[in-house]
């Protein structure tokens, strides 16, 4: 009777850490602490991509292929960019 409910509570365990898995709690978790952040992702055409990466404050632009991955540029912080709205009023003035 012992070992039928340990079963029990090994399969309850399994069944609510899969349940945990599927709704994300996991994944929320570990985004928090994340030091590399994907911004944008460009498709440019079978397998190759341009993508804005946020590591440690620095945004980078890369370029993926299926068996390379190319720093492009360092773009400059976004907390220093300026809205495009703003840029665009500044010019007509």
């Amino acid at each position: 009777m012992n070992g039928f409910l340990a079963v029990l509570i090994v399969l309850g365990l399994v069944g609510a850490l899969a349940w945990l898995l599927r709704r994300g709690s996991f994944g929320a978790l570990a985004r928090r602490g994340g030091a590399i952040n994907v911004e944008t992702a460009v498709a440019l055409g079978e397998r190759r991509s341009l993508v804005i990466v946020s590591v440690e404050g620095r945004r980078l632009l890369l370029g993926l292929t299926p068996t390379s991955m190319q720093l492009v540029a360092e773009l400059p912080s976004a907390a220093l960019q300026t809205p495009p709205s703003v840029a665009a009023a500044e010019v007509r003035s």
